[in-house]
């Protein structure tokens, strides 16, 4: 055959598969329908690539601030009197262990602020649960000074995230990068907005990892634990300050690695020491409140503690390596493992873990129905077994509200229904009510948990969006729910919000 004219076929062949794959690319994404924050930022960044310099070397701060700091939003809350207990700051009710109190706490608080961080061009932006929890009102600043009304997409206490999204286009982005990669001595950079002054940079280095302060909880194993913290912050002497909760800790690509959370701190102010939640497992949590309207947590179910020489010795262990498992919960992914009391349990994914605090992570950053590889030492033998993580009826649910401050003031959380729930109660439709908030208009009203809202204002609801839209089609702040009680019987209730 001639050469040119198989070239010539060569290059049409290549050219096929490319358009091929094209077409499969844009088909897959029609029928996908829901886009994850990670599809988001994989696209954005494909086409907007990062410019920085390398953290080897001699880092440019610059060009790392100059990347972020366009996407790291003011956040202000509003509340009612009784929608918060006391305090200017969300530091303040969160961390007062850490922090000393300089004037008499107020009664009636009203306002307070954090930071936030855009994750994708139509505004999600992630920030901490305490930044946001039970505001009335949510206001998002950016760096060029517009303003947004923001809705809550998720929030969760137990690991202090929260999921916010503003109705607007063609953000400025953080690109999420990968703590699992963060070094102990690299450069990164803290941008927030401390004491309410915008934008600002701080640089310091990384102190530690897997960090567990007990300030989420009551510092017990998530498997047994009523609170169920994950704590496994990144340490930095990056100065972090009031005002500076759910900003961006990056690394010197500008790339996020962290969200800020907490200082421990005498004063309340900065004194060396901040925290923050690692971006990998942030992702894993985000991308829970953007499916499911909740955080889906899987648990093991053991209680463990730490390894060290004094346990080593008096358990006869080899090594203090390791996490070792001092109770097996009946029932649970380990006990159908065949975990027992005294293992070491040496690595979780083939991930090392050396502390609680790190297999709680990467325990955290899986879902009920995950099956998970365990590699652990008994009587000196190395295992391996596969566990599957079972869910928790007991596990908090993250709340879902709308960008409008009168669904904040609903007090409740919303997820879609299942196939089945739709097949037994024979719908086409529905929002599931996950949470009922104290205080909150449904609880006011009477609407519990369980209840399956069908409509609202006459309008028919699959999703949080159709609620947004219904609400803002209410006419004198009246508010009709068409929907189905827990026990099966049908409801209508009409009242108003003011």
């Amino acid at each position: 055959m001639d050469m040119k004219k198989f070239g010539f076929m060569l290059l049409t062949a290549c050219l096929g598969g490319v358009i091929t794959l094209g077409a499969y690319k844009l088909v897959e994404t029609k029928i996908t329908g829901s886009t994850s924050l990670n599809d988001k930022q994989q696209t954005f960044f494909a086409s907007n690539p990062s410019g920085a310099l390398s953290s080897t070397g001699n880092p440019d701060f610059t060009q790392a601030a100059a990347l972020v700091t366009p996407a790291v939003v003011h956040i202000k809350t509003t509340y009612s009197g009784s929608s918060r207990s006391g305090g200017t700051d969300p530091f303040d009710d969160m961390f007062q262990d850490f922090f000393g109190r300089r004037m008499p706490q107020q009664r009636s608080p009203q306002m307070a602020s954090g930071s936030g961080v855009i994750l994708s061009e139509d505004g999600y932006i992630v920030t901490n649960n305490h930044v946001v929890e039970n505001a009335d009102k949510i206001e998002v600043v950016l760096n060029d000074k517009r303003s947004f009304l923001a809705k809550v997409i998720g929030r969760d206490a137990n690991t202090d995230l929260a999921l916010l999204k503003v109705s607007a286009k063609n953000l400025p982005v953080v690109k999420m990068g990968n703590s699992d990669d963060v070094r102990v001595g690299e450069w990164v950079l803290a941008v927030g907005n401390p004491f309410n002054l915008t934008s600002t940079v701080t640089a310091g280095i990384v102190s530690a990892k897997a960090r567990a302060i007990g300030i989420l909880g009551d510092g017990q194993d998530p498997a047994i634990s009523k609170s169920r913290p994950i704590e496994s912050f990144i340490q930095t002497d990056a100065a972090i300050n009031r005002g500076n909760s759910g900003g961006a800790l990056v690394n010197t690509n500008g790339e996020l690695i962290g969200i800020n959370a907490a200082i421990a701190s005498q004063t309340g102010n900065y004194e060396g020491y901040g925290f923050a939640i690692p971006v990998n497992l942030a992702k894993k949590i985000l991308d829970d409140f953007q499916k499911f309207g909740s955080v889906q947590r899987g648990f093991l179910g053991i209680q463990i503690g730490e390894v060290d020489a004094e346990l080593a010795e008096k358990k006869g262990l080899k090594s203090t390596q390791g996490v070792y498992v001092d109770k097996v919960v009946a029932g649970g992914g380990a006990d159908a493992a065949g975990i027992k009391e005294g293992d070491v349990i040496l690595k979780i994914e083939n991930v090392p873990v050396n502390a609680s605090s790190e297999l709680q992570e990467q325990i955290g950053r899986h879902r009920p129905g995950d099956k998970i590889a365990i590699s652990l030492v008994r009587n000196g033998v190395e295992k391996n077994v596969t566990a599957v993580l079972k869910a928790d009826e007991g596990a908090k649910v993250a709340s879902s509200k709308s960008t409008e401050e009168v669904f904040n003031k609903l007090g409740a959380s919303f997820a879609p229904i299942s196939e089945s729930t739709k097949k037994k109660f024979g719908l086409n439709a529905g929002l599931i009510v996950s949470e009922v908030r104290n205080g909150g208009l449904f609880d006011q009203v009477g609407l519990p948990k369980g209840t399956i809202i069908t409509a609202v204002n006459g309008k028919t609801v699959t999703k949080v969006d159709d609620l947004d839209e219904a609400l803002g089609n209410r006419k004198n702040d009246m508010l009709q729910i068409t929907g189905i009680a827990p026990d099966g019987a049908r409801i209508n209730y009409t009242f108003q919000v003011r």
